[in-house]
């Protein structure tokens, strides 16, 4: 992936200490979307993410913690079980605004 193009990630984490918790989810919350309360989707270039990751190194501690951030392919197919955390109206999607506005504006009679 050329380091210009968004990419859309998943990155999941499991924190032992709740102070460093805490610092992992505010980084994340301030970048992505929560999709559970320790996973979460992100729409970074590259190098964004990697300042993102580089971060997130900064505020854990690696003999207990664990951080592991998954490149999502662009057509994707999610199978949900139970109770959604999204609202019906939100999407995920990677090709920008003007994607979603000039599909709807085709879809015009």
């Amino acid at each position: 992936m050329a380091d210009s193009q968004l990419g859309l990630y998943l990155i999941a984490y499991d924190i032992a200490n709740p102070r460093r918790l805490s610092k992992v989810h505010r980084a994340l919350k301030r970048k992505g979307l929560p999709v559970q309360y320790s996973v979460f989707t992100v729409v970074l270039k590259r190098r964004s993410l990697l300042r993102l990751l580089a971060h997130m190194e900064e505020l854990i501690e690696p003999v207990e913690d664990d951080i592991r951030c998954y490149r999502l392919p662009e057509q994707l197919t999610v199978k949900t079980l139970g109770r959604q955390f999204f609202p019906e109206d939100v999407l995920l999607f990677t090709g920008g605004v003007n994607r979603i506005l000039s599909s709807g504006k085709e879809n015009e009679g």
